[in-house]
C-alpha cells in the first residue's frame, strides 16, 4: 500500500501588517472603481438627512427617497413634525414599512431636537445617540455627511463584505465599527462606507455576489462564495453596474462623476 495522502498545509495566517496593506488596496481601488460614491439618500439639510436614515430601516432608499418628498413637505421642520398627528405622519411613510413604529421615532426626535437642541440636529455622536430611533449607524451617517465628521457606517452590507474580506469576524456592529476603524487613517471612514455599501449593492449581495465580475476579486478571501462565471455574474449586477439607475431621485451637483440613470428611476 502507499502512502496516505498527506493533508494540505493550512493556508498561513495573515499578518496585521499584510491585513492592512491588503484593506487599504481594496479601498483605493474600490475608490477608482466607484469614484462618485455619495449617500444614496435625498436630503437637503441635516434634519432631512436624520429623517431619511431612520426611515431606510428595513427597505430600500429608493423607496425612502420616494416617500420624503411629500413628508418634508408636510413637516419642514423638528417643531413641525414634533406636533404631526401619528395617524397622518404614519400613512406619509407607510411605503417604508414598520410605519407605526418609525412614526413614533420620528415625532418623538423631533420633540427631543425641539425641547433640547434648539430645532437644531446636533453635531456629536453622543448628543444624536441619545434621539429616539437613532443608533450609531444612523449618527455616523449623520455626522459623516451633513457635518464632515469621519465615521464608519455599519449597515447590512457593510457587515457582511468586511467580514467577507476577513477584516473581521465580528458579528457586533460596534466591534466590526472598531476593528474596521483600526485599519484606516480617520480622514477615509466616511468615504470607506459609502465604496463598501455601493460595492455591496451592486456587486457583493448576500445570496449572489457577483464574483467573476468583481473588480476585487484577486484581493477577496471569499473568492468563489457566489457566481464565477463571468458572463453569468455580469448578468447579477445591479444599479448601473448593470445598466440601470441608483436609488437617489435627486443627485447631488457636486458629484460629476456620478454615471447617467439612462432608463429612468425605477
Amino acid at each position: 500500500m502507499g502512502k496516505p495522502a498527506e493533508k494540505p498545509a493550512a493556508a498561513k495566517a495573515e499578518s496585521r501588517t499584510a491585513l492592512v496593506r491588503r484593506a487599504r488596496r481594496i479601498n483605493r481601488e474600490l475608490a477608482e472603481v466607484y469614484s462618485y460614491a455619495h449617500p444614496e439618500l435625498d436630503f437637503e439639510n441635516p434634519f432631512q438627512l436624520l429623517v431619511a436614515t431612520v426611515l431606510s430601516a428595513q427597505t430600500t432608499d429608493l423607496r425612502v427617497n420616494q416617500t420624503t418628498p411629500a413628508l418634508f413637505a408636510a413637516y419642514p421642520t423638528p417643531e413641525d413634525m414634533a406636533a404631526a398627528d401619528p395617524e397622518t405622519l404614519e400613512q406619509l411613510i407607510r411605503p417604508t414599512g414598520f410605519f407605526r413604529a418609525k412614526a413614533k421615532s420620528l415625532i418623538g426626535l423631533s420633540a427631543a431636537l425641539r425641547d433640547r437642541f434648539g430645532g437644531e440636529v446636533p453635531g456629536r455622536l453622543e448628543d444624536l445617540v441619545t434621539l429616539p430611533g437613532v443608533g450609531r449607524k444612523t449618527a455616523n451617517v449623520v455626522l459623516g455627511n451633513a457635518f464632515g465628521v469621519p465615521g464608519v457606517t455599519v449597515d447590512t452590507h457593510f457587515g457582511r463584505l468586511v467580514r467577507r474580506w476577513k477584516w473581521t469576524d465580528a458579528e457586533d456592529p460596534e466591534k466590526v465599527e472598531a476593528d474596521v476603524c483600526a485599519l484606516f487613517p480617520k480622514s477615509e471612514w466616511t468615504m470607506l462606507s459609502h465604496r463598501v455599501i455601493f460595492h455591496g449593492r451592486r456587486v457583493c449581495h448576500s445570496r449572489k455576489p457577483a464574483c467573476g465580475a468583481c473588480p476585487i476579486a484577486p484581493l477577496c478571501p471569499s473568492y468563489g462564495e457566489g457566481e464565477t462565471d463571468p458572463e453569468k455574474a455580469k448578468k447579477l449586477l445591479k444599479y448601473e453596474m448593470g445598466g440601470r439607475p441608483g436609488q437617489r431621485l435627486k443627485p447631488p451637483a457636486d458629484y460629476p462623476g456620478l454615471p447617467a440613470s439612462p432608463l429612468g428611476a425605477e
